[in-house]
């Protein structure tokens, strides 16, 4: 039987993926002893030089401007920028049952873009770089934990590997369906949302010219992002979809023939591209919204999809993981700043302050979409078009919906 070592630090952060490490970042130069904990071999992906010649990934992530702003704080966004990334001028948004469409521009905000769609494992590859040269975060990978103790002083994780680790204050990253948040039995409240995700990168036959689109039809939303296919080269003809659609539909798209799913997928789609002329392998996920009643629990703090989880119609995911990063790492600054423990509870209740009212409102938005685009009547397909229409008029309304969402405006 292998011997258990033991390591004692001030915090450990459960989930090197994005939001995990933005937290361990954000602590970086601290007086704390922080440990990184992921159960992955390396959650890098050991990007070659050459890595503009790789396959895209099936994850992209649409970065807002907050987001943007908390890279550049890192010293991350550098990085990034010499890697494979499209930033978007323009997104066109419609209703595939009539007239309503609104179209938002950069221009029409005076900002350089309304956001940047980057792969997911080249932002984790960026963070991972940066967080090396940091001597105050130790990394422990693969390291699956199996168990969590909460005692007076300490939390105890037991791991599969035989490690004991022990911290004041343990934050969990570690996703929508987070062990540690199961282990310390926070109060969940779930909601069905009837629609898995499809996600493919594919080629069409005219370039996106920097646009995303997002068209809403009955059975769900279906979006194009827009990627870069090399390094610092003007953008081209590739897109990254992301389909949410109800169950056995979503089944049914995935079980179809390259051939067939391009011709379904270029209907759909209306064609704003052209046709779909070459479509990656395609990956399935069920969409379920998660909100934790409190986001942290003695000495549990939840952060990221561990805390809440969104449909992606929006792309607004990891941006609103990447704010709870910011907001729980200045709290805990200010409060060792002031003398408290990393656990205090007054850290922890400001924190919960500071995020839960914006996830909760921007969740409630997403669910009000979704169920305004699935609603099939008459009467409610005319509102909604002359509502998006309506809206599109209204530059400041428009505009300010589309700094909200970029995080340009609390």
């Amino acid at each position: 039987m292998k011997q258990t070592k033991k390591n004692d630090f001030d915090v450990i952060i459960v989930g090197a993926g994005m939001v995990g490490l933005t937290v361990a970042s954000l602590l970086k130069d601290s007086q704390l002893r922080v440990a990184l904990v992921d159960r992955n071999e390396d959650p890098t992906i050991n990007v070659a030089e050459e890595h503009d010649q790789r396959e895209f990934d099936a994850r992209v992530s649409a970065l807002s401007a907050s987001s943007r702003m908390i890279f550049k704080q890192l010293g991350v966004w550098n990085l990034l920028e010499e890697k494979r990334h499209c930033d978007f001028h323009t997104m066109h948004v419609w209703d595939a049952d009539g007239t309503g469409s609104i179209t938002f521009s950069a221009e029409d905000l005076a900002v350089p873009r309304l956001g940047t769609i980057v792969e997911n494992s080249l932002v984790i590859d960026a963070l991972m770089q940066r967080l090396k040269l940091k001597g105050n975060v130790e990394l422990f990978c693969p390291c699956s934990v199996n168990s969590l103790d909460e005692g007076e002083d300490w939390v105890t994780l037991n791991t599969k590997e035989h490690q004991i680790l022990r911290a004041k204050l343990v934050i969990a990253a570690d996703g929508a369906n987070s062990k540690i948040r199961e282990f310390s039995n926070f109060r969940v409240r779930e909601w069905e949302y009837n629609h898995h995700a499809i996600v493919a990168t594919v080629k069409t036959e005219m370039p996106h010219q920097m646009t995303a689109l997002q068209r809403f039809m009955p059975t769900g939303p279906l979006a194009f992002l827009p990627l870069s296919s090399d390094t610092g080269a003007e953008c081209k003809e590739y897109s990254s979809i992301v389909w949410s659609a109800e169950p056995s539909y979503a089944k049914n798209l995935i079980n179809l023939s390259d051939k067939d799913f391009r011709i379904e997928l270029t209907k759909r789609a209306e064609a704003r591209f052209g046709e779909v002329t070459d479509c990656s392998s395609r990956y399935l996920f069920p969409l379920k919204q998660r909100h934790s009643v409190n986001y942290s629990k003695q000495r549990i703090v939840l952060v990221g999809d561990a805390a809440h989880s969104i449909h992606p119609l929006a792309g607004q995911g990891v941006n609103l993981g990447l704010l709870d990063a910011e907001a729980l790492s200045n709290e805990i600054r200010k409060g060792l700043d002031a003398g408290r423990p990393v656990c205090d509870p007054v850290i922890m209740n400001r924190y919960q302050r500071a995020r839960k009212g914006h996830n909760l409102g921007m969740m409630a938005l997403m669910e009000g979409f979704k169920r305004v685009f699935a609603e099939d009547t008459l009467a409610i397909r005319w509102l909604r078009n002359f509502g998006m229409s309506s809206i599109n008029d209204l530059r400041p309304v428009k505009n300010f919906l589309a700094r909200r969402a970029m995080g340009l405006d609390s």
